[in-house]
């Protein structure tokens, strides 16, 4: 998956009364700064290497209506997109916003261009990625449309972006609310809570540096747990009335002065009477109902070997008598489950926190797996130990790249290929290298092998081979670099660590060469390969790929990275009379199969999968969903069906593959796959850290999880050395035989 966010996360509103106010929106252009250099109202990015690569420009002979245009160009490789945004930090009346828009391209490639839209305060998205623009193109209007939820929604973000080269103009922009120009609607007036009253701290927790000791790192560990528990149950905090980011920097100093566990207590005890008092819970009882999967933890908090017992009992006192229905600082994703992390602050312009931000990232992070990771019994350690680990690594982080990497690490932990940092993150791009050498290499045969190029600018071809094993990178053997870089790799399991580790880092850098040490035919030889901006290769390439066709005329073959819901006619004719049908599911699928291709493979009526989802009345806590069937077709394909799967298989992959192999007449072979299975919630990290996790557990019927191990495989084959060598696709000739012979 590739992901462009887009500018800045803001602040959410709550209670409101309804007036009429007039909006100004400058969707025409027409107004410019002062100095006429820019479109009044319109933001860039806020990141210098970004305005370098795409600067935006008010332009007064291409326009689309009016006197002025503004226009996007990539002019350098310093960044992988360009965004223009205008902001409307008002709440509305409504239930419908449209965004309608005028854009001519001009060569755009290896991206798309769009306009798009957010609505803060709720999930409403849509940046035209699944249909963006591409190529050179007139004016031409398009529209985007959102639900809004007006109890929800807070500001309308409006806009346009250009994804990878090329150069856009974007005029005569408009929005509406239930079809009613924004300039006329009803505007909603929002009283601020006392979270977002609560600006204090938003340039810096006034703590910059954290000596530790054995007591402080005690103390600080509390501080964290206790912190994100009653982030989480306490009432008062569920309803907005505090800024939990700017009360822990009031709180820490007195923590960290504390020099034993009871002035610690007592120094909390105080804190937590702050935010309200609460009722003695005579009949509190955890939950015990028969479709746990995952029940809270709690670390040292109930233990009694750190708390007095006055503060334990306050805490035990919110335990289990949460009766609200929303929650500030969390949600779950309604028909979903997922959660949904609200109102929490980038804070992008630190790119270096100071310590008390440092710690409130690890902190912001622990707690969200502590309460809202569904799998987090899979990690492989114990999750409560992990926050003191990491309290001296985040207090001690001597400038951005050591925080960065700090976050990569601690995200790493958990063991999901969702899990990973996302986006254009210029510090750790910075840390891995601009540059690479524009060859595939995948571990095959526990050894790191050339399989195939991606281009050939650089004459490639010509310098290394298919099958050419890479013992060693600029100097450094592959297998001290495998060391070196693996905690910095965040995947659910050592094959897909595997998979990323190349491209992340192993084949990056900041030089104009590499050097590889690479063994062919038994012999070693040093070469010397020219390197190119990353940013530059061509990653595509499997998407030359056709969606569906016939192979040797009897086996179908249908790659779901190409396929489309509205091809199914069309395969069901050209599949008919076939042998059967290969899925090559070594891709991430462009279309949602389950419900439109999986009846028609299916020839029974069973479960393919069940759930489990977390609880925002008792956070920590997992239950069971009822298991989900697909129904076969009315004449459903009754031959055999073979599913290739391997590390590329990943999230929707996996779900498909799930549903497919609930037929009998489906075999999957091929290797482990990602193990990333699930929806995914976003995070966000201080300094513009953007992350997300599997937000919803994935189980087979039977209870067997997909997290970290995969889906199940019938036949386990793995490509070969002399295979890639011989330029053969073994998996896709083991799934010829399998069909031909009508043999599992």
């Amino acid at each position: 998956m590739k992901h462009f966010p887009l500018l800045l996360m803001l602040l959410s509103l709550s209670s409101c009364r309804t007036a009429t106010s007039q909006t100004n929106f400058n969707g025409d252009m027409e107004q410019l700064t002062a100095d006429k250099s820019r479109a009044a109202g319109w933001r860039t990015s806020s990141q210098p290497e970004q305005l370098k690569a795409y600067p935006v420009k008010v332009d007064s002979v291409v326009k689309q209506e009016g006197k002025y245009s503004l226009s996007i160009e990539k002019i350098a490789d310093d960044a992988q997109f360009g965004v223009i945004n205008f902001i409307i930090p008002k709440t509305f009346k409504g239930n419908k916003v449209e965004l309608r828009g005028y854009i001519k391209t001009q060569d755009v490639r290896d991206g798309y261009a769009g306009i798009w839209m957010r609505i803060d305060g709720t999930t409403a998205f849509d940046n035209m990625q699944a249909r963006g623009i591409k190529g050179t193109t007139d004016w031409q209007e398009y529209i985007i449309e959102l639900p809004y939820d007006e109890g929800k929604a807070t500001n309308i973000n409006a806009g346009a972006l250009l994804v990878g080269a090329g150069k856009i103009w974007v005029d005569n922009l408009k929005l509406f609310i239930d079809g009613k120009p924004i300039e006329k609607a009803t505007v909603i007036q929002k009283k601020l809570t006392g979270a977002q009253a609560d600006t204090a701290f938003l340039s810096g927790s006034k703590i910059d540096t954290v000596v530790l000791n054995k007591q402080q790192l005690t103390n600080l560990t509390a501080l964290g747990q206790l912190w994100g528990f009653i982030k989480y149950y306490h009432p008062g905090i569920i309803k907005g009335g505090f800024n939990m980011d700017a009360q822990l920097f009031r709180v820490m100093p007195a923590v960290l002065k504390a020099k034993n566990n009871a002035e610690l207590s007592n120094t909390l005890e105080e804190w937590f009477d702050k935010f309200g008092a609460v009722q003695k819970c005579d009949d509190c009882t955890p939950y015990n109902g028969d479709d746990i999967k995952l029940s809270p933890s709690y670390g040292m908090l109930f233990t009694g070997n750190v708390l007095n017992k006055t503060l334990t009992g306050k805490l035990h006192s919110i335990l289990y008598k949460n009766t609200f229905t929303d929650s500030y600082y969390i949600t779950m994703e309604p028909g979903v489950g997922n959660p949904r992390f609200t109102n929490e602050l980038a804070y992008v312009g630190m790119k270096y926190p100071d310590a008390g931000y440092r710690l409130l990232s690890l902190y912001r992070y622990w707690n969200m797996i502590q309460y809202f990771f569904p799998y987090k019994y899979l990690i492989g350690e114990d999750w409560n130990n992990v926050l003191a680990d990491c309290i001296p690594k985040f207090a001690d982080a001597k400038n951005a790249t050591e925080y960065t990497l700090n976050s990569l690490a601690l995200i790493a932990r958990v063991h999901d290929t969702h899990a990973n940092i996302w986006g254009n993150n210029t510090t750790l791009n910075n840390y891995r290298g601009k540059n690479t050498v524009p060859l595939k290499a995948e571990f095959i045969e526990d050894k790191l092998v050339v399989a195939s190029y991606y281009n050939d600018t650089l004459k490639v071809k010509q310098l290394v081979k298919p099958g050419d094993v890479i013992e060693s990178i600029n100097g450094q053997s592959v297998s001290a670099l495998v060391k070196k870089y693996l905690p910095y790799t965040p995947a659910s399991n050592y094959s897909t660590q595997l998979r990323d580790l190349p491209f992340a880092n192993l084949l990056r850098g900041n030089t104009a060469e590499f050097q590889l040490g690479i063994l062919r035919n038994g012999k070693a030889k040093k070469i010397i390969v020219p390197s190119m901006p990353f940013n530059k290769v061509n990653y595509s390439g499997e998407q030359a790929k056709k969606g569906f066709y016939l192979l040797d005329n009897n086996i179908g073959y249908l790659y779901p990275g190409k396929y489309h819901n509205s091809d199914l006619p069309e395969i069901k004719q050209l599949f008919n009379n076939t042998k059967g049908i290969v899925i090559d599911m070594r891709c991430y699928p462009s279309e949602f199969m389950p419900y439109t291709f999986g009846p028609y493979i299916k020839t029974n009526m069973s479960a393919f999968v069940k759930f489990s989802s977390g609880s925002i009345y008792l956070p920590g806590l997992f239950t069971y969903n009822m298991p989900v069937t697909i129904p076969p077709a009315i004449e459903p394909y009754t031959g055999m069906i073979v599913v290739i799967v391997n590390e590329q298989s990943q999230s929707q992959a996996e779900y498909t593959t799930m549903a497919f192999q609930s037929s009998p007449n489906v075999t999957v072979i091929g290797s482990q796959t990602a193990g990333a299975d699930g929806n995914v919630s976003a995070i966000t990290l201080p300094g513009g850290i953007s992350t997300m996790i599997s937000g919803i557990g994935i189980y087979y019927p039977d209870g067997t999880e997909t997290q970290r191990k995969g889906v199940k495989i019938d036949l386990v084959i793995k490509p070969t050395i002399a295979g890639i060598k011989a330029g053969k696709d073994e998996l896709l000739d083991k799934a010829k035989e399998i069909i031909l012979s009508g043999k599992k």
